[in-house]
């Protein structure tokens, strides 16, 4: 009985110190092709998404891993750059080598607004549970440093772009998480278009997928950071079904990648069965 005992301690042990020390800094980049575009668009785009950064004010291999990410058309960054506000300048020097050669866009996460803190982990499983909110962060120089740089904030915005040739309506939605996402700006004016929105969290897909928009990209679930063989995600922390914590998924007509990230809060630095990852989308013309 007591080897038993023992032996599922080490399994324990194991398994906290693969999650620490292994796969929370494991990165990796999964490419996923998608004939999504209009079938008279001129060529395909590629997509960058990287979500959930949660960057400190020193991440070596994160930034590594950044630098050795491919360039592409578009990078959009969908929230929670940052871990705490010391890391703004971090963050910042390590995004540059992303930077779309067309365009950079982002919109910011609650841990972008908000000092990040513990949490008893446990609240994540209650049904209803409301974010509590911190003292304010760096977001005002977050964003002011993102646009030296050549990045877009998309915060609340909806706008029409040209993207190698391509018409797209774009919408870009605040974190609903934290309930500030406006939706009234949302509906689509120029369906003709390509149809893509940016937000934080998932829990503004289902209002945007009806609206008609064609690609949307999140993040903020972390993909459930903690996923078991079997039972797959423990939480995702969102309105979403723990069955679509990550991954491409359709809603709809429209199609959203739900990034797991590429961070966590440093107050819990451990993924498992939940690699980090950025993601190219490789965006086709649809077949006729």
């Amino acid at each position: 009985m007591l080897a038993w005992v023992a032996g599922l301690l080490g399994l324990g042990v194991g398994c906290v110190l693969y999650g620490v020390f292994i796969e929370h800094s494991w990165f990796r980049i999964t490419r996923h092709r998608l004939d999504i575009l209009p079938a008279d668009a001129p060529g395909p785009i590629t997509v960058l998404h990287l979500s959930d950064l949660h960057f400190t004010s020193r991440e070596p291999r994160k930034t590594r891993f950044l630098a050795s990410l491919p360039r592409a058309d578009i990078t959009v960054v969908t929230g929670d750059f940052l871990a705490e506000p010391a890391a703004v300048e971090t963050v910042v020097a390590a995004l540059r080598p992303t930077l779309g050669t067309g365009a950079g866009w982002f919109v910011l996460g609650s841990n972008d607004y908000y000092v990040p803190r513990p949490l008893n982990y446990l609240a994540y499983f209650r049904k209803e549970r409301h974010p509590r909110r911190a003292h304010r962060g760096r977001a005002a120089d977050l964003r002011a440093q993102l646009a030296a740089d050549g990045w877009e904030d998309l915060t609340n915005v909806h706008r029409a772009v040209r993207i190698n040739g391509v018409s797209i309506e774009l919408l870009g939605l605040d974190d609903a998480h934290i309930h500030l996402h406006d939706l009234t700006v949302a509906p689509r004016t120029q369906p003709e278009r390509f149809g893509f929105a940016v937000m934080h969290s998932p829990d503004s897909a289902p209002e945007t997928a009806a609206l008609g928009y064609d690609l949307m990209v999140a993040g903020h679930t972390h993909g459930g950071q903690v996923r078991l063989p079997l039972l797959g995600a423990l939480v995702t922390n969102s309105s979403m079904p723990r069955r679509l914590a990550s991954g491409l998924i359709r809603m709809g007509g429209a199609i959203m990648y739900l990034s797991p990230g590429m961070g966590t809060s440093k107050f819990a630095p451990f993924r498992f069965f939940c690699r980090p990852e950025a993601a190219l989308l490789e965006l086709h013309p649809r077949k006729s």
